[in-house]
């Protein structure tokens, strides 16, 4: 995500449409958490190192978390326009892949984009996290190895 800078900072870079500055704190918010989680060493607790493939848990859930803050203002509350909305999505404020993936039936839920990539599974399939709760064994307790995440099933 870039820098959020004033309105004049640099010649090079457009102005923010109008209503910018309605959520110009929210997005610094995002942005102190993002620096934070980039920062913070890797642990599991307890003071821990957690295993590798969850360093960068934190960081996934938080660009998901800015992401669906964006895609809530402009698609269910309706509170930013779409010139903002497009110059959110084009300056790196919400990634729109996954933006376009929430649009579709099936995935309105969807955690992150590796989860439904198939080719990066051993048996050429989606996540785990993807499996219905419902069609799990014995309350089994499911956590996603890409992004931590516990169950991003529509139905659920």
């Amino acid at each position: 995500m870039p820098a959020i800078r004033s309105h004049g900072a640099s010649s090079r870079q457009k102005k923010p449409p109008a209503g910018f500055d309605d959520i110009r704190d929210d997005l610094e918010v995002f942005a102190i958490k993002m620096k934070d989680a980039q920062n913070a060493p890797p642990t599991a607790g307890g003071g821990v190192a957690a295993p590798k493939h969850q360093a960068q848990w934190p960081i996934f859930q938080i660009a998901h978390q800015r992401s669906r803050y964006v895609y809530e203002l402009y698609y269910e509350k309706e509170a930013i326009s779409r010139p903002l909305y497009d110059w959110l999505l084009k300056n790196g404020y919400a990634d729109p892949m996954l933006i376009a993936k929430w649009k579709k039936q099936g995935y309105e839920k969807l955690c992150c984009l590796r989860c439904i990539q198939t080719k990066e599974t051993n048996f050429q399939s989606t996540c785990i996290c993807r499996v219905p709760k419902a069609q799990l064994k014995d309350e089994q307790d499911v956590q996603c190895v890409n992004c931590g995440c516990r169950g991003c099933a529509s139905s659920d």
